[in-house]
């Protein structure tokens, strides 16, 4: 579904992305991980057109993506959820669900909207409980599920997360993450930069390991967990409390 070949990107002279390859195939979840600056944000950032790209090649479903305005692309089938969320802050709940449709109310497609916008609140129920309410003044964790609800009112072929769990309390993680493999079961493809290397990798299907702008490990989630390189610089001490699905 997604191929990206040789990725250079740079901030003014400076390069964060040194020839990154990597693939997505449909109805998984791939994870980045990798230390604060490694570059994960960036590959999320240069597929989705808001940094453009040097050299390299991006594909989504044999389409070339380089150089297309952010707009284009989702209009293609990819959706971010950006790091922070991100959310329209003084319009409501429902406003801002509605906004993440803005490119299908051109083509008038209010009935299917309608139909989306209760897909969304029963993935998160208090979303609707608070459609009416000003979007600031929600938790960090239910910004996080309308973020998400957002993103899926594009109807998105592949949904690009960033750092979906920053911020949150454990118990909120958990069900982030629930959530997260439920949207892989129902047909999505997940890209997912996570910081919490443990619960990305226990969801995860695939996953590569970035190290200052370059990948320098990939492999199943599997394999990743069972590294020791892994263990030592992202799962940490609580390691095997994760692994017996303690976290």
């Amino acid at each position: 579904m997604l191929k990206v070949r040789s990725l250079q990107t740079f901030y003014g002279r400076v390069r964060a992305l040194d020839t990154v390859s990597l693939s997505v195939r449909p109805r998984e979840i791939v994870t980045l991980i990798g230390a604060n600056g490694a570059g994960k944000s960036t590959i999320l950032n240069s597929i989705s057109g808001l940094i453009p790209s040097r050299e390299g090649e991006i594909l989504f479903q044999g389409k070339r993506l380089n150089g297309q305005p952010p707009e284009e692309v989702v209009r293609l089938g990819i959706c971010q959820v950006p790091e922070g969320r991100q959310i329209f802050q003084p319009l409501t709940v429902l406003e801002n669900l509605e906004l993440g449709a803005y490119l299908r109310f051109r083509k008038r497609e209010k009935r299917e909207i309608r139909r989306d916008l209760e897909t969304v609140y029963a993935l998160f129920p208090v979303l609707e409980e608070r459609r009416q309410q000003i979007s600031g003044t929600l938790s960090g964790g239910e910004q996080q599920m309308l973020a998400i609800g957002r993103a899926l009112m594009a109807r998105p072929a592949l949904l690009l997360l960033d750092e979906p769990s920053m911020g949150l309390a454990p118990r909120l993680v958990l069900e982030i993450f629930r959530t997260i493999r439920h949207l892989r079961d129902q047909g999505l493809t997940i890209l997912m930069v996570e910081q919490n290397a443990r619960a990305a990798l226990k969801i995860a299907d695939r996953g590569y390991v970035l190290e200052t702008g370059r990948i320098v490990l990939q492999g199943s989630a599997r394999e990743l967990l069972d590294d020791n390189d892994v263990k030592r610089a992202y799962l940490g001490r609580d390691y095997r409390e994760f692994a017996e699905g303690r976290m």
